[in-house]
């Protein structure tokens, strides 16, 4: 099912509950029932709580925002370190800077086709991938400089694969949901209990107050769905893009 059809269905939902909840309450209110009559305190507490939740999900919005974020910039750091492998082995000699190009090629090849759909699928990376770096890794490290040219771009060569290895590691940490259990328990709990100081207030069955108060569920709904789209920075939504591999290999089958 598509995302954008999950979050229409949940913010038609939240507005089919919310006037259905309003047509019953009214049909079973006592006839002597004012709504003008809605203690004050009933108002204050109504507004406090939808300030402190309006503060919570900013926060929430904002936290799997950064998440997001961060996870992309691992892939680019990661696609950086290797490009700059490839571009500073070329002062060793030919068959040693194939052999580590071939290497560090094949290793972006199988996260782009293959490694790529599995953290999408299943949240983690796969061993293979990190079989392929080793290779890397061991071909860069195992290598002996020949001369003093050669010895002066040994290390910083050394330095990119330990920056790849690291990022490599981040964009694993950074492949599971990003939001606690107990969070979204507070966030659908309060979801509820906001929605339901709405009719606290005895909302009446008038054409105003109930599209007013659909669009506030709605609303929330499309707030809770933004946060669970960005929740999994590799798997829906706005995800984060194997792009700054193939920017910087474009020389690879896609």
């Amino acid at each position: 099912m598509s995302e954008w059809l999950v979050l229409v269905l949940a913010m038609a939902a939240a507005c089919v509950v919310v006037l259905v909840v309003s047509l019953v309450r009214t049909r079973r209110a006592p006839d002597d029932e004012d709504p003008s009559e809605t203690p004050d305190v009933i108002e204050y507490m109504t507004m406090m709580i939808g300030v402190v939740y309006a503060i919570v999900l900013g926060l929430a919005i904002a936290g799997v925002w950064e998440a997001r974020s961060a996870a992309q910039d691992h892939v680019q750091a990661e696609a950086q370190a290797l490009h700059e492998i490839s571009e500073r082995v070329r002062v060793y000699p030919p068959d040693v800077r194939d052999r580590i190009r071939g290497d560090v090629d094949a290793y972006v090849g199988y996260v782009v086709k293959s490694e790529w759909k599995t953290m999408a699928d299943q949240g983690h990376v796969t061993a293979k991938g990190g079989q392929l770096f080793e290779v890397v890794r061991h071909g860069v490290s195992d290598y002996r400089p020949k001369s003093d040219f050669e010895a002066q771009a040994y290390q910083p060569v050394v330095d990119q694969v330990t920056a790849a290895d690291a990022a490599r590691n981040a964009r694993a940490d950074s492949t599971d949901a990003t939001m606690p259990g107990v969070v979204w328990f507070g966030l659908i709990t309060g979801a509820v209990v906001t929605i339901g100081m709405v009719f606290a207030l005895q909302i009446r069955r008038t054409k105003r107050e109930l599209i007013l108060a659909g669009l506030f569920s709605a609303l929330i709904a499309f707030l809770l769905f933004l946060i669970w789209d960005f929740d999994a920075p590799y798997s829906r939504g706005i995800t984060a893009s194997a792009e700054p591999f193939t920017a910087l290999f474009p020389h690879l089958p896609r």
